[in-house]
């Protein structure tokens, strides 16, 4: 039996795909996102080991308040680094008809063998994918988090010739991502891709900056404020190509 390195669980999300979900955590993420509110979850150590029956027993409690869409969301951290956990908890999941979906930044994501294989196999039982675009520009995406976005593109490609529904969310940051010609740039992106049945504006805040004070980790955004509601509206007009 695999068992997950769960960081927390929440049982009434109502923002992480259809309906009302419980929600997973869980620990681990190699990227290092200037703006995260889960600074806590990035280590890989740490956090609850908890098997799929224990969790899906626990989130069964609130399966009367789900309705017809609901479900469970995994999210992290990043869900894609304990893959093989993931294809255990879905499988199990679906066998109780639980619809299930991943929030992901796509990192760990390669066609390379043995992930690419795996990752196919978990694309089979996963309902919806949402997945963070955090800056089109690979050299600003790794200012922004550490890492290039090329493999992460290429996921949003993959599941796009799948046909596998997605959520795509990006977060705007003043004076980083708030840039009317990276906003067009993404949209370019996402234009290509056939499978995008929503895309979701994420307003910059810092209200996860003391978890940052707490571990010891500068915060480098603690002077940036957040995007004002008509910034806002102008990047999620932008990229839902209502204005050009």
């Amino acid at each position: 039996m695999i068992k997950g390195n769960i960081h927390s669980t929440e049982s009434f999300g109502s923002v992480d795909g259809p309906g009302v979900r419980f929600l997973i955590f869980l620990q681990g993420c190699a990227l290092r996102c200037r703006y995260c509110h889960n600074a806590d979850t990035w280590s890989l150590s740490g956090g609850t080991q908890m098997s799929a029956d224990e969790l899906l027993d626990k989130a069964e409690r609130y399966r009367p308040y789900w309705g017809a869409d609901g479900g469970i969301t995994v999210s992290g951290g990043e869900p894609l680094l304990q893959i093989e956990f993931l294809i255990e908890l879905f499988k199990e999941a679906k066998r109780r008809g639980i619809n299930t979906c991943i929030d992901t930044a796509g990192q760990p994501f390669t066609r390379k063998k043995p992930f690419f294989s795996r990752f196919c196999e978990l694309l089979e039982l996963t309902d919806l994918f949402i997945v963070d675009i955090k800056h089109i520009d690979s050299k600003d995406h790794r200012r922004l988090t550490g890492r290039g976005n090329e493999n992460i593109l290429d996921m949003l490609r993959f599941l796009s010739e799948r046909k596998k529904p997605v959520w795509i969310r990006h977060v705007l940051v003043t004076g980083i991502t708030d840039d009317d010609a990276l906003l067009k740039r993404t949209r370019a992106f996402i234009k290509t891709l056939k499978n995008a049945e929503r895309i979701e504006v994420l307003p910059y805040h810092s209200m996860g900056a003391y978890k940052w004070r707490e571990l010891g980790i500068p915060y480098t955004l603690e002077d940036i404020a957040p995007p004002d509601s008509g910034r806002v509206r102008n990047a999620e007009m932008i990229l839902r190509g209502e204005k050009e």
